[in-house]
């Protein structure tokens, strides 16, 4: 769950990896900033969530999601395969624990699209590995005008995208970090910016003890 030393030029601290989780009420915009992370950081990886909803168009299986049926997302629940999950408008959703752990082991950061429910769990198994993120719109018509726009669902299941973002809004005080989606640049750098000070805290920087050291030896 590391990436590599490195001392001398360019020096490289080994460094436990990071769970950044990103949340927000559906049409917010995290999944356009977690694009634009991955597009910009190759030192970060998404999970991929199963679900048991149905595949919308365009969407591809094992890139967007890993999609399974009921009895699958139940047996691998009941087999303690899932980092966390989450029921979500009746469908349910969950986190595969081996692809995350594949993923820190080859040093990589993994970057999470889930909701509260979800954020709760992965903090409650790994905190001192998490970072989390709520992405809140500038205002309610706002989020209403960007679901309506997508065209991606009927306007009864918008109705429920909206009145559901209200509870899901007021779990703002469970994240380390609230970041507004006013203008998408400004929101893509103000979480690249969390991502970058977080890689830096201390106490996920193992390697300092040694790195130190050799400072001192006057290396």
């Amino acid at each position: 769950m590391s990436s590599e030393k490195q001392f001398g030029r360019g020096a490289r601290i080994l460094r436990r990896g990071l769970m950044l989780v990103l949340s927000s009420p559906s049409g917010a915009g995290k999944t356009t900033v977690s694009r634009r992370l991955l597009q910009n950081d190759d030192n970060l990886t998404m999970s991929i969530s199963v679900t048991t909803r149905r595949r919308r168009p365009g969407e591809v299986d094992g890139v967007d999601y890993i999609f399974v049926d009921n009895a699958e997302f139940s047996r691998m629940l009941n087999q303690k395969e899932l980092l966390e999950h989450a029921k979500v408008f009746d469908n349910y959703y969950g986190t595969p624990i081996r692809r995350v752990e594949e993923a820190l082991s080859a040093g990589l950061d993994v970057l999470f699209d889930i909701d509260w429910q979800g954020t709760q769990q992965v903090a409650q198994a790994a905190r001192g590995d998490v970072a989390s993120i709520v992405i809140l719109p500038p205002s309610t018509r706002e989020l209403e005008r960007r679901l309506t726009r997508r065209a991606q669902d009927s306007a009864e299941v918008v109705a429920r995208r909206m009145s559901k973002a209200a509870d899901e809004m007021s779990h703002w005080r469970e994240y380390d970090y609230i970041v507004v989606n006013d203008e998408i640049d400004d929101t893509v750098s103000q979480v690249t910016s969390i991502l970058a000070a977080e890689r830096l805290r201390r106490d996920r920087q193992i390697g300092l003890v040694d790195f130190v050291g050799h400072l001192r030896q006057g290396h």
